[in-house]
Order: structure tokens, then sequence, then C-alpha cells
């Protein structure tokens, strides 16, 4: 069994189409205002794993209990992707993953290439 203690931190991937970027920075602009998180760049194109316009917001796993309702409850229809940050990014987007909205399909292949003593 693993222990929570592993978690470094937590990821959270909001997507948008560039034609609705305004509800993604509305979303953005909330994060930053009421929680302690480091707001990542803008990305209007795919990049790494992830299919579509996303920007990432990190943050503690004291943070955890406030920034993910909040999300719930906030995310005006976009897709979210929140996932801890243990190591193994593989595994953390994958079966560690949590979705809000549509679970969309990652691009898996890019990080087991880019995985650590990968065989």
């Amino acid at each position: 069994m693993k222990e929570n203690s592993i978690i470094t931190n937590f990821h959270a991937h909001v997507y948008y189409d560039t034609d609705i970027r305004e509800i993604a920075a509305r979303i953005r602009e909330g994060l930053g205002a009421r929680f302690e998180v480091q707001l990542g760049r803008w990305h209007d194109n795919p990049i790494g794993p992830h299919p579509k316009s996303m920007y990432q917001v990190a943050f503690s796993p004291s943070e955890f209990t406030q920034v993910v309702p909040w999300l719930m409850l906030n995310r005006e229809g976009l897709d979210i992707l929140v996932h801890p940050n243990t190591g193994d990014d593989v595994t953390d987007h994958t079966a560690h993953a949590l979705w809000l909205g549509t679970k969309l399909d990652l691009n898996i292949d890019f990080l087991q290439r880019i995985k650590p003593n990968a065989s």
C-alpha cells in the first residue's frame, strides 16, 4: 500500500477550445484569486500528452480539499484533469487521475517515451 506522503503536489490541467478561451481565463483568475496555486503557461495547441489547448495549475496537497471542490462547481463545462505527482508520470496521468467533465484521450505513449529508466 502506498502512502499519501509520496504525493509532492497536484496538477489540474484545464482544457479549452481557443474560441472559448475567455471561460478558461475566468476559471484561471478565480483560482489565482482564491487559492495558493501556481498558474502555468497557456498552451493554445496540444502539448506533450495533452490532446487540446490547456493550462496547468499546480497546488499542494493541503490545498486539494479547497481547489478541487471549487473546480467541480465552477468549471463552466470545461474538462479538467486532476492528478497527483508521485514521480511516475504515466501512472499519475492514468490510474491516479481524476477527471471533471469528459475524460480525454491523453497521449500516454509520449509519457512512456520520456519516462526515466524506461526499458
